[in-house]
């Protein structure tokens, strides 16, 4: 079975349906995950645009030292935060209600997030600080180790622990002061 990986060198041996296969596979989860940072679906749709753009047209070597979709996280993060730098873009507290929607019509977050839990924890989640956001988006969304979160985010696995311990505290806290039940993390 083809992973990302054979995708990539597909596409860089002149296969355009390689990177195709790819954006399909994670423009939502890509999507929603820069969301979280910048809180603006317009900005969204562009940086995620961005993070293929600079794979088609850079075409960066994937060293494989990590999963390819942790590379490819690592790649629109970094334009999440160049984009923001360039920008000065503020961070705006945006309702859950303003959802994205892409060219084909489908509302990525409200299809993402179906039942009420799930819409009241990301509710909950846009509340805490980025770093707390993205460890646990990342954790619990997209299903990433320790190591990957470590190289997304560029911090150490303690440093990724701590930061998580941290943001489920904070999490549940948030959670309590709502009068939210849930199970333990």
């Amino acid at each position: 079975m083809e992973n990302d990986a054979d995708r990539y060198r597909r596409f860089l041996h002149g296969d355009d349906n390689g990177l195709r296969e790819i954006m399909d596979s994670h423009y939502n989860a890509l999507t929603l995950y820069i969301n979280g940072i910048v809180h603006d679906p317009s900005e969204t749709e562009e940086i995620v645009q961005d993070t293929f753009v600079r794979i088609a047209v850079k075409k960066p070597k994937f060293s494989e030292k990590s999963s390819f979709r942790t590379w490819l996280f690592i790649i629109a993060r970094n334009a999440a935060y160049n984009y923001r730098r360039r920008h000065r873009a503020r961070i705006a507290d945006q309702p859950i209600d303003t959802c994205i929607t892409l060219s084909d019509g489908t509302d990525v977050e409200r299809e993402h997030l179906r039942t009420e839990q799930k819409i009241e924890l990301h509710r909950a989640m846009q509340r805490l600080h980025a770093d707390y956001f993205q460890v646990l988006y990342l954790m619990y969304f997209e299903e990433l180790d320790t190591a990957e979160i470590a190289a997304v985010m560029h911090k150490s696995k303690r440093q990724v622990g701590d930061l998580l311990y941290r943001a489920k505290q904070s999490l549940k806290t948030i959670l309590e002061r709502a009068g939210f039940d849930y199970e333990e993390f």
